[in-house]
């Protein structure tokens, strides 16, 4: 029989002043930290709502919504240290965003323009931010799995004190990377912890073809250690889950796989139509487990926030990514020289030769493109 996942938030009260009320003092967190995980949960929806309105209105490409996963990548990011490395997919900016990386970057990506780290190679939506140990993501799925796993046992190899966090979703417990990795972390005990966003649909494959195993988490046991469900619609319940499993990987306990149950409540991207293979019904009973009006909820409830303060944050975060659109929109390409950098470390001179031709050739800039085809995807 499945466990249930473990829940925090839809606890009774107990006592005066509700156990919800206390439920931040066992989990060692201050008011100060309630707030500010609501605040990015807050954050990443006013980036989703503005990213796909401004792909359906022509402005970028390409968006990949994270609607209704708020809790899990907030939770999992509020446990991590500043030295711990983040391999992402491309369903988690709440991780990059608490981190620390800055909206204005986050959306020049979403327009691959100059100020975008990846000189606009990236799809949008494929982060990277190295201050934040936050590595490149990549479409296919899976890659990041092993990339982890190596970085946790290079970690440990060199008696470093730190963790390696994957993140992916149900759909890619069916690729090979995961399996490989999975295999590798537990031989070595890697400092490592996989988590899995099991949204519910890979695409538009539910989970039930998606796997015979009672859940995700069971899969650990074939490679030697634990697996753990949560609540990932749980904010609070998704910290303590994942805070312990770093601690352990910290250690020397090794790996952890950590299922976290929640829901994509939009499209897959901006180029899906969930209506097509999704019933309306299902939908519907999960926006009633929103993680942010869940989240919401505890605060009032346990006096941790007010109504005139969760309406300005809402106020402010919509505000801070309306400016980040407004001001990435009016930024140029990248320099077309970029073409050429971090490439090698050291340019080969067979490269120079071909980026002085072509800056030459070009007079140092893009051409205008007026094919008038649209963006593949």
């Amino acid at each position: 029989m499945a466990s249930a996942p473990l829940t925090i938030l839809d606890a009774p009260p107990a006592k005066k002043g509700g156990k919800r009320a206390s439920v931040a003092e066992a989990l060692g967190l201050s008011n100060g930290d309630l707030r500010r995980m609501h605040e990015t949960m807050v954050r990443i929806r006013a980036l989703d709502e503005r990213g796909l309105m401004s792909q359906r209105q022509g402005r970028i490409g390409f968006y990949v919504p994270s609607s209704g996963e708020e809790g899990h990548q907030v939770g999992a990011a509020f446990a991590l240290r500043p030295e711990d490395w983040c391999f992402p997919s491309y369903r988690v900016p709440g991780v990059a965003l608490h981190r620390g990386a800055p909206v204005p970057r986050m959306v020049a990506n979403l327009f691959g323009n100059a100020e975008d780290f990846a000189h606009g190679r990236q799809m949008p939506c494929h982060y990277t931010f190295r201050e934040q140990n936050f590595l490149s993501i990549s479409s296919p799925l899976g890659t990041q799995i092993p990339q982890a796993v190596g970085a946790a046992r290079a970690m440990q190899i060199r008696g470093e004190k730190r963790v390696a966090v994957a993140w992916f979703g149900d759909g890619t417990t069916s690729e090979g990377d995961f399996h490989v990795g999975m295999n590798f972390a537990g031989v070595w005990k890697a400092p490592c912890v996989f988590l899995c966003q099991n949204n519910q649909w890979a695409i538009s494959v539910p989970l039930r073809q998606q796997t015979r195993s009672e859940t995700i988490a069971v899969k650990a046991v074939a490679y030697g250690f634990e697996g753990v469900r949560v609540d990932g619609n749980d904010v609070l319940a998704v910290y303590q889950v994942v805070r312990d499993a770093v601690a352990k990987a910290r250690e020397g306990g090794g790996p952890t796989l950590v299922e976290a149950v929640t829901y994509r409540m939009g499209p897959h991207s901006s180029s899906d139509d969930p209506t097509r293979y999704r019933p309306g019904a299902e939908l519907d009973e999960w926006r009633k487990r929103d993680p942010i009006e869940r989240f919401r909820r505890f605060l009032l409830a346990g006096g941790h926030a007010d109504e005139a303060w969760l309406a300005r944050v809402e106020e402010e975060a919509k505000r801070e990514v309306s400016e980040a659109f407004k001001e990435q929109e009016t930024k140029g390409p990248p320099p077309l020289g970029s073409l050429f950098d971090d490439v090698f470390a050291t340019p080969t001179p067979a490269l120079e030769r071909q980026r002085d031709y072509l800056l030459r050739a070009e007079g140092g800039k893009f051409r205008k493109d007026e094919s008038g085809a649209a963006f593949p995807l």
